[in-house]
């Protein structure tokens, strides 16, 4: 039996396929991800217990030039260096605010073992992107996708369920050891968590909201409709609040780099993914029947 039940789903045929992951969302429930939540929390891999440290250290040289592959570790660690230069928190689409103050946290307390296959809690398991404080203490969990504006397709088997449940199988993984989180995060950074469940956000690219929303009639509204039901039932469940959020950066890509690291260009801005009334389906009317023939 695997540890990790949201990893398992994401792993789905019909969740990573573009026309079958609203049929997904739609037979989930809150209760049903808050359940899968708290089994995440159950016997995840803790790394304080293994002598391991969340917080890396992020010194060495900095990359000259980019890397694709590493595109969303380097707008995580663009958007921390921002926050920390400007000294202010980012606005958040509700009107609340974030402040990023360290990026890309491994999970993993070892390696996998395949002698324990998916009963391994380590196999699967990846990183936080971003780690920050929403408001005055509440933790802030962020997860990256970023496509570049002229971008003609997300991944392969890339599609806005899956994002959800894996974000939230790692933000459950590292919320089980948050004791030993805050210990570090005060240490390194002077900052301290409240007791409220954490913020999850989901900062994707306004190309990856774009992207996906093409892939179904009438923008995507079935799937938005049955995403926000759900993380509405979640945070009824259990008070974890997620966030899907367009992360707009200036210019293309976006982001650079200097002799101190990766720094995007301007004021980066957190806005909704789609626009309010997104998921509101409409009804196609019937055909009128057509008048009969007048008879000769």
């Amino acid at each position: 039996m695997s540890s990790h039940p949201l990893l398992r789903l994401a792993q789905d045929r019909d969740v990573r396929h573009s026309s079958a992951f609203r049929k997904v969302a739609a037979d989930l429930t809150g209760e049903a991800l808050a359940g899968h939540w708290q089994e995440e929390r159950r016997d995840p891999p803790r790394r304080a217990d293994a002598g391991r440290r969340y917080l890396q250290p992020h010194g060495g040289r900095p990359p000259a030039e980019r890397q694709r592959s590493k595109d969303e570790e380097n707008v995580a660690a663009a958007l921390v260096r921002h926050c920390r230069e400007a000294d202010r928190a980012l606005a958040l689409p509700d009107e609340s605010a974030v402040r990023f103050v360290d990026w890309n946290l491994p999970l993993k307390a070892a390696s996998p073992d395949p002698a324990l296959g998916d009963a391994d809690p380590n196999r699967g398991v990846e990183r936080v992107d971003l780690l920050g404080v929403a408001g005055e203490d509440r933790l802030a969990l962020g997860f990256v996708k970023f496509l570049e504006p002229g971008a003609a397709r997300a991944g392969t088997g890339d599609t806005p369920l899956r994002f959800l449940l894996e974000a939230l199988a790692h933000a459950a993984i590292l919320d089980a050891s948050r004791e030993a989180l805050a210990r570090e995060v005060e240490a390194a950074h002077g900052r301290r968590f409240g007791d409220a469940p954490p913020l999850v956000l989901l900062l994707a690219s306004p190309r990856y909201w774009e992207l996906c929303r093409r892939r179904e009639a009438q923008k995507g509204a079935a799937w938005i409709h049955e995403l926000e039901r759900l993380v509405r039932e979640l945070e009824t469940q259990n008070g974890v609040t997620v966030q899907f959020v367009s992360l707009a950066l200036q210019g293309d890509p976006g982001f650079g780099f200097d002799a101190e690291g990766a720094r995007v260009e301007g004021a980066p801005r957190l806005e909704r993914a789609w626009e309010a009334g997104a998921g509101r389906v409409r009804v196609r009317a019937k055909p009128r029947p057509r008048p009969a023939e007048p008879v000769p």
